[in-house]
């Protein structure tokens, strides 16, 4: 069949897929090299879009409840998981491509060979998040997703109950948090508050002691006992170049540091927070 220019031709396959050789279809819009910030903004006010990558992610997205608003994928026969995830999807569109059909459209290689393009959901408010809790963890300022992925996942092994970013952190949904986090993203509560907002007075006003993770001359080793003995504890976690403002430190009730060997005075916020979440739930873990 003759290819039209600027029309896309496609074809009904197995699992309800729709299969393209071309894209300019207006579904495949999102995917066409749109810029996270964008696809964020898109529905402005209301909650925006984001790209999950690979079955995995995209497994834990369906589980907790994100509404998928298509499929992206060059996985024409699926393992178990991507089978589960098109009987999950069966009334959303799938559309299945080539490899190269995809890179163009998308300007990347799929990892794991599938996209699913969802809608976010209202972001909860800090009270709402921390109520209940006894571990949660704040990212002040963590720029760089693939740290803040790691943390997630750091935080989802090692028994963090909540994550609170401030906004000019990196966002948890972006394609490269949510998949470095292996989709644990989507297990733990998170919400994400204003760069300036006073969060040390609200955890106070819980109960939490906040520990501030930085270098200093009060600071006391991860393993302290004041601080193990605590009911509510709350972590917080800076910046990858400068670390965690002064004012935090200041405000903090404890100023934590992991003890390490001479020449190296800290460590990558993502190594550092595993460490950290360990030593403070180690005697639920061990």
């Amino acid at each position: 069949m003759k290819l039209w220019m600027g029309l896309a031709w496609c074809k009904r396959k197995r699992f309800g897929m729709t299969e393209i050789y071309r894209f300019d279809l207006p579904e495949l819009e999102i995917y066409k090299q749109r810029s996270e910030v964008q696809l964020l903004r898109m529905n402005e006010p209301a909650p925006g879009i984001f790209i999950c990558e690979s079955a995995k992610v995209i497994r834990r997205a369906l589980d907790a409840g994100y509404e998928p608003l298509s499929i992206l994928t060059a996985i024409n026969e699926p393992d178990a998981e991507t089978a589960k995830i098109y009987e999950m999807c069966k009334d959303t569109p799938i559309y299945y491509g080539g490899d190269e059909v995809l890179r163009e459209l998308a300007g990347y290689a799929l990892t794991g060979g599938i996209l699913a393009a969802m809608k976010r959901k209202p972001l909860p408010d800090i009270a709402e998040v921390i109520r209940g809790k006894k571990l949660v963890a704040i990212l002040e300022n963590v720029q760089n997703p693939t740290n803040v992925g790691s943390i997630f996942r750091s935080a989802a092994a090692m028994g963090v109950e909540a994550i609170i970013l401030t906004s000019d952190s990196a966002d948890p949904l972006y394609r490269r948090a949510a998949r470095v986090s292996m989709g644990n993203v989507f297990q733990i509560d998170w919400t994400v508050i204003d760069k300036d907002t006073d969060y040390i007075s609200a955890l106070a006003g819980d109960g939490f002691a906040t520990i501030a993770m930085a270098l200093s001359d009060n600071s006391v080793s991860i393993s302290d006992p004041r601080i193990k003995a605590e009911e509510k504890q709350a972590v917080i976690l800076g910046n990858e170049g400068w670390g965690l403002k002064e004012e935090t430190i200041k405000s903090s009730k404890y100023v934590a540091k992991i003890p390490m060997k001479p020449g190296v005075d800290s460590l990558n916020v993502g190594a550092a927070s595993a460490v950290m979440f360990w030593e403070l739930n180690r005697s639920v873990l061990e």
